[in-house]
């Protein structure tokens, strides 16, 4: 290939209006071991390109980026577990020993009397058994009630107990009935 010639390559080349042939005409070139010397200085400009283009086939880049990025998420991921550890074990801490101060404080708690005389204290009792006692006969004097309307319900049950039997019975004979058919 002409000097001349490769120098429109190039220049079409760096305006970016080469194709991909143009593209591969100057590698061959390049790499031929046959260039001008005043064409020298692209020579390891197009060397660097194709070693770029075989280095960008290899997957092993990107994949020793993707391990680099895995172990530092992973990194970070333990020192954040680890500070949740330490962080959940001081408040878990924390709260055994204070839940321990609570319930020793309670079993050191002595009842006090209330009353210093014991025959108050026994009418004070005697005071709210009999206000519970009347709450309580007040409860069933409402269900007396209760009892009188059954009492009194019961003619009206056996009035009405000939007309359910008779209704009973129809609903029998229209069972049957639709049976048979």
């Amino acid at each position: 290939m002409e000097t001349q010639e490769v120098k429109q390559l190039l220049q079409r080349y760096f305006n970016g209006e080469s194709s991909e042939n143009d593209e591969q005409k100057l590698q061959a070139y390049f790499h031929s071991g046959n260039v001008a010397a005043e064409l020298e200085e692209y020579a390891g400009f197009f060397g660097g390109i194709s070693e770029l283009s075989k280095t960008a086939n290899d997957d092993s880049i990107e994949n020793e980026v993707m391990n680099y990025i895995l172990e530092n998420e992973a990194e970070e991921k333990s020192k954040y577990r680890t500070l949740w550890k330490t962080v959940t074990g001081i408040a878990a801490s924390i709260i055994i020993v204070v839940g321990g101060l609570l319930l020793y404080q309670q079993k050191d708690k002595t009842y006090e009397d209330t009353f210093e005389n014991p025959q108050v204290a026994y009418s004070v009792a005697e005071d709210v058994l009999e206000y519970m006692s009347a709450k309580y006969n007040k409860g069933l004097a409402e269900l007396s009630n209760f009892d009188k309307l059954q009492t009194a319900s019961q003619p009206l049950r056996k009035g009405v107990q000939p007309v359910n039997e008779f209704y009973e019975n129809i609903e029998k004979l229209d069972t049957k009935e639709s049976e048979s058919q």
